[in-house]
């Protein structure tokens, strides 16, 4: 499948901000447009300029967005800059997450690695939404290939299994901006409506395959 954003995520800075997959009314009425372009246009838009300064004039110039999120996770005099950096990289990797025509169940290797690690597909949807919602505050739930297994882990703020040399599948932003305006406080009904609904599986193929 073609991914959208992949030449901008793997270009050297300054960074673009990564095109959407899909029309900010492509996933309505489950995420309305309204919710995409503020998430979109004012939020990813603002960790791309905000990157984009940061990075001028120094080593991380000439590196890549993944190398940059790389060189720098965990290391407290480049936090904000990692932030941002990998704030652009969660969210191209999330809009890639949804698919506005409806769930389809992975296929091949990837469905027998879920139901070896979770032992049903139905589980590991199970597992992944409630770790969505249990996340407290703001940060992901994703699935992850780790090794040969298939996990779900949570992340807070902007960490990203990317700094822990796991490879991402699919990632359920549960920052409040990603949902408030149309679900209010129900986290849950949000969640819910991605896994049943949204859920990519075809990106989460890719990504396990090693697009």
């Amino acid at each position: 499948m073609e991914i959208k954003g992949l030449n901008q995520i793997r270009a050297a800075s300054p960074f673009e901000l990564p095109p959407m997959p899909y029309s900010k009314a492509a996933l309505e009425p489950y995420i309305s447009e309204k919710t995409l372009s503020f998430h979109y246009e004012k939020h990813h838009k603002k960790y791309v300029t905000t990157a984009n300064e940061l990075i001028k004039g120094t080593p991380f110039e000439k590196m890549g967005l993944e190398q940059v999120i790389k060189e720098t996770a965990g290391k407290n005099e480049f936090e904000k800059l990692f932030n941002n950096a990998a704030q652009i990289w969660n969210h191209w990797f999330y809009w890639n997450s949804l698919d506005p025509r409806g769930v389809k169940k992975p296929q091949g290797e990837l469905l027998k690695q879920i139901e070896n690690s979770f032992g049903s597909f139905e589980q590991c949807i199970k597992e992944l939404g409630d770790a969505a919602i249990a996340q407290f505050g703001s940060g992901y739930a994703w699935l992850v290939k780790d090794g040969s297994a298939i996990k779900v882990i949570k992340t807070s703020n902007a960490q990203t299994p990317l700094a822990k040399n796991q490879t991402a599948l699919l990632a359920i932003d549960v920052w409040e901006h990603a949902y408030y305006l149309d679900y209010q406080n129900r986290r849950p009904d949000y969640v819910s409506a991605f896994v049943e609904k949204m859920a990519n599986w075809e990106f989460a193929q890719a990504c396990f395959e090693g697009y």
